[in-house]
């Protein structure tokens, strides 16, 4: 397959000297153009913007998208919004179905005193059980109801919202709105409009029925990157991507983000040359994540090497397959890879290296690292 046209447009950033390698490398400058890019997208709609903390898992970079305007923070699970709130951020969505039990109903009940809280739910057990969780609690979150618009995953669909909505309702709550995330615009480019299409169409047709129960919403909350980047228009009122603050790769070649503004790279070493054709880099798996969409080759882009392409990934090695017309790099020569999808690059590791203008201005811990639940 080779690279595509995409792929051969991306601008890494330029690296300082002496990284010790591999190290997850964010330029500041292009980082918060594509916070601004973003907000003022939204802003020109009238849809609010809630991005999604999954992306950076920082309190860091979150302050930086609430000064640019944003309503709050999505999270994908508590443990974020815990870290979140811990840094007084105080307005968050949880968008998962949350099933409320044991000590996670603790957790829940803690966040909800601490912070305006909302979760999801796709069910009425889930609706009950969430009640039953909150039952006596002064602060309770309140309920957005998800959907499924295409992607397969969690969300019910527009024949049970109704019913989903009375168990909200039934278990003492307060039903904020509903949500959906149009996840099967990563299925490839030739998808990404169809799948715009499908969020705003699932989500209005929710409203619709719900209307016609006398149910009425606030929030219709739509939420992907390459989505976000289509006007999506009426009804949705919020929207919720995340990769954006980054870029990566796959972002590229959906359209999501500028090959010029790709503000994450992974500075890798060569470390050898005696592969056939190719060299070997210090950044496996462990450090680049394992993720490969079917219509892309390879496990990322490496700036300096045009046309190269990461043939295989262990747990500290890459393998990189050279075209045969470009000189091979030298053992110590450091490079850019960026990424095929950055969340999980940005989760593997410890800390960021913050830079401006090639130099370090600082060593960004990850504070929601490692969190799953």
């Amino acid at each position: 397959m080779g690279l595509t046209e995409a792929d051969r447009r991306v601008e890494a950033p330029p690296l300082p000297e002496g990284l010790d390698t591999p190290a997850v490398v964010v330029d500041l400058d292009r980082a918060d153009a594509n916070i601004r890019r973003m907000q003022r997208s939204m802003d020109a709609r009238g849809v609010a913007l809630r991005p999604h903390a999954k992306t950076h898992k920082s309190p860091f970079f979150a302050r930086r998208q609430l000064e640019a305007g944003a309503v709050g923070l999505t999270v994908a699970v508590l443990g974020e919004g815990q870290v979140l709130a811990d840094a007084g951020i105080t307005d968050l969505f949880v968008a998962y179905p949350v099933w409320a039990v044991g000590a996670k109903a603790d957790r829940l009940r803690d966040l909800a005193g601490r912070a305006r809280l909302a979760v999801g739910v796709d069910s009425p057990e889930g609706a009950a059980q969430l009640g039953r969780a909150l039952a006596g609690a002064r602060d309770r979150p309140e309920v957005l109801i998800e959907l499924d618009s295409g992607e397969g995953r969690t969300g019910t669909d527009v024949a049970r919202v109704v019913t989903v909505a009375r168990a909200v309702l039934d278990a003492g709550l307060v039903l904020r709105g509903v949500f959906t995330h149009g996840g099967h615009s990563y299925r490839g480019p030739d998808r990404v409009t169809g799948a715009a299409a499908d969020e705003r169409s699932t989500l209005e047709a929710a409203v619709d029925a719900l209307a016609r129960e006398g149910i009425e919403v606030a929030v219709v909350s739509a939420g992907s990157t390459p989505t976000a980047a289509v006007d999506g228009g009426p009804p949705i009122t919020e929207e919720r991507p995340g990769t954006y603050v980054f870029g990566d790769r796959q972002q590229v070649n959906l359209g999501g983000s500028d090959a010029a503004g790709l503000a994450l790279v992974v500075a890798a070493t060569v470390v050898s040359t005696s592969v056939a054709g190719g060299c070997v880099l210090d950044a496996g798996a462990k450090a680049l994540a394992k993720d490969r969409p079917g219509w892309l080759d390879g496990h990322g882009v490496i700036a300096q090497l045009p046309g190269a392409v990461i043939r295989a990934l262990y747990d500290h090695h890459a393998v990189v397959e050279l075209p045969p017309d470009l000189p091979p790099p030298r053992v110590g020569d450091v490079v850019a890879v960026v990424p095929n999808h950055v969340c999980p690059v940005v989760n593997l590791t410890d800390e960021l290296v913050l830079v401006r203008d090639g130099a370090v201005v600082d060593h960004l811990p990850v504070a929601a690292r490692g969190l799953t639940r």
